[in-house]
């Protein structure tokens, strides 16, 4: 494959610290969750950071699952992705994450949005990542 786009980050601090990109879009303090035995402050955290960017690529990339399943770009309207990133502890020093990604898929109905979140998972980028390496669950959302 060839590189298209290289993104670069710099963190200090460790999960109290900082992290920026190197060309200045992503700036933010980062604070560990009071669940983590944190003060809970106002930074995020790299599980949020993954959870946004997971969201992203996934949604992004349903547009090239739609074709082999006989759908439209119209059946991705009013959708969106919701990434959950669970941090997990077991042994101490054994650390590890698991995802949930639901899909908010109104055009379509459950057995095609199950379908879509399936083919999906098999060409996004994270997902290919963290194959065999993190549980990730696929949902589809009730339609409202």
């Amino acid at each position: 494959m060839d590189r298209l786009y290289t993104a670069e980050a710099t963190a200090t601090g460790a999960r109290t610290g900082h992290v920026a990109s190197s060309d200045g879009r992503l700036d933010v303090q980062l604070s560990r969750p009071a669940e983590m035995a944190g003060d809970g402050g106002p930074g995020t955290n790299p599980e949020q950071l993954f959870a946004a960017g997971f969201a992203a690529c996934f949604h992004s990339a349903m547009r090239f699952s739609l074709e082999p399943l006989g759908l439209s770009r119209s059946a991705l309207e009013g959708s969106s992705v919701t990434a959950q990133v669970h941090f997990l502890r077991g042994e101490p020093g054994d650390f590890g994450l698991a995802v949930d990604l639901t899909g908010h898929l109104p055009q379509l109905d459950e057995e095609q949005a199950r379908a879509l979140m399936e083919r999906t998972h098999t060409v996004c980028p994270y997902s290919r990542a963290t194959m065999g390496n993190v549980e990730v669950g696929l949902h589809v959302a009730p339609a409202t």
